[in-house]
């Protein structure tokens, strides 16, 4: 069988001719960016795009990324990923957060790239975010929240007239610095996306799937009716009375700034969902270089492999738009951080309670995605997921994807569809519920006879 080829004309796998696909081949140039994924072993996958003038190819291991720099039509712009079994997968064709680029995982640009010092990531950030601090009040992004969740009643209304005036007032601060020459000139931001590949602009396609995305809905009474009906069932989370009531501080947080903004609501939430793991991490790392405690390795490569399952999701939501209003990452990221050293304390006096906190949290993530998969399947089964979730569950390299499933047997192993947004969110629920069952495993210690059974399991070396 001939070699893989790219050329400049096409990029094709081995003998195989374009599939039958309007998207595909009758268009002609597939736009900016392919993605082809060979299953280890096989020479030629079942199915390939063909891209049409093609230009700078770029191969790393036996993912393959090209680029056309040729113009064309806004409709005949589209992505393309193909699984582990030789699939087609089409994935959305822009990237709607605030960091993208090499700040996306699975980018050209990104992987493997060794950071610059602490001084001169700060100071990069610190200039990111001021200019969209400003943006946020010279170009009203709160309004965003106000439509969204409009005021119900007096105390709202004075709420919300009291935000607008410090909004006004900062922006009139603003200006007057500008003008002073204390801060550079603002200008309006450009209306533009980034679109997968070497360009950014606006595009039909990507208009119309941010649409959609401002569609979906969420209400919060049925998320907690949801959880509600799950602990009448029997499957409540025991927990301390002062555990639940900061469980429960933590959730009205989340309804009162993200009432009618899911998608957002859910980047807040996997921002915070990493760091329990990171603070496990962190005391076992700690015992171990004590020398107090040395049984923690395998704890560890769980705990890992929970936060790399959180990282995912994380940027699944970054990907859709979750992290561009200034606020909200202000409020996500302060969070996360106080979340973490909160955990460290806890963990310190207590690794039961640390993971009882944890358990109550991925049960309500579960109850959240649940009622969000349920209130808005029609809509989810008709947008494409994104590329990094298609690469996370429908890749060859599952990396540590069944190690976070303690109660997973191995001889029988979870395979997620991915085919449309409506698989991944389905699949980030299963993998929550999935959380909940190892944070229970670790508070009863049969997490234990877990790592032993799936190691007698797991695959042998013969002698």
């Amino acid at each position: 069988m001939p070699p893989v080829t790219l050329s400049q004309k096409q990029v094709t796998f081995g003998n195989w001719s374009a599939p039958s696909r309007a998207s595909v081949a009758a268009r002609g140039p597939l736009r900016v960016r392919a993605v082809a994924q060979i299953p280890k072993g096989q020479k030629e996958p079942k199915t390939a795009v063909a891209v049409p003038e093609a230009k700078s190819p770029v191969v790393r291991g036996n993912v393959f990324f090209t680029t056309s720099l040729d113009s064309v039509s806004t409709d005949e712009e589209c992505s393309a990923f193909i699984d582990r079994d030789g699939e087609f997968v089409e994935v959305l064709c822009c990237d709607y957060g605030f960091r993208t680029g090499a700040s996306r995982m699975y980018s050209k640009d990104a992987d493997g790239r060794i950071p610059r010092n602490a001084f001169q990531l700060a100071w990069s950030n610190f200039q990111q975010e001021l200019l969209a601090l400003r943006q946020s009040f010279r170009f009203d992004d709160f309004a965003v929240i106000s439509e969204a969740n409009p005021p119900r009643s007096a105390l709202g209304r004075v709420a919300y007239g009291v935000g607008q005036a410090v909004v006004d007032g900062l922006g009139a601060l603003d200006r007057a610095l500008e003008k002073g020459q204390v801060l550079d000139k603002l200008r309006p931001r450009p209306i533009t996306l980034d679109v997968i590949g070497d360009k950014s602009k606006l595009l039909n396609e990507c208009t119309e799937v941010r649409a959609k995305l401002k569609q979906l809905q969420l209400s919060n009474q049925a998320v907690w009716d949801r959880e509600h009906a799950r602990e009448r069932a029997g499957q409540a989370v025991e927990t301390p009375w002062f555990i639940k009531g900061v469980y429960l501080s933590l959730c009205l947080l989340l309804d009162v700034l993200f009432q009618n903004r899911p998608i957002q609501r859910f980047w807040f939430l996997e921002t915070v969902a990493r760091m329990p793991y990171f603070s496990y991490i962190s005391m076992l790392h700690l015992y171990e270089s004590f020398g107090w405690w040395r049984a923690g390795a395998e704890l560890r490569k769980i705990h890992f492999a929970e936060e790399w399952n959180e990282l995912h999701h994380l940027q699944i939501m970054e990907s859709l738009g979750g992290d561009q209003l200034w606020f909200d990452r202000f409020c996500g990221l302060h969070a996360a951080v106080v979340y973490y050293w909160i955990l460290l304390g806890l963990y310190f006096f207590s690794p039961e309670l640390a993971y009882n906190f944890s358990e109550l949290i991925e049960a309500h993530a579960v109850d959240t995605y649940g009622e969000f998969v349920d209130a808005n399947e029609e809509l989810l089964k008709s947008l494409p997921p994104p590329l990094v979730a298609a690469m996370y569950y429908r890749s060859q390299d599952l990396y540590m994807f069944d190690s976070f499933q303690t109660s997973q047997p191995l001889l029988n192993p979870r395979r997620p569809a991915c085919k449309n947004l409506y698989d991944v969110f389905c699949s980030i629920r299963d993998d929550e519920m999935e959380h909940v069952k190892t944070m229970r495993a670790c508070q009863d210690a049969s997490v234990q006879q877990d790592i032993v059974s799936r190691r007698e399991d797991g695959p042998r070396i013969g002698l």
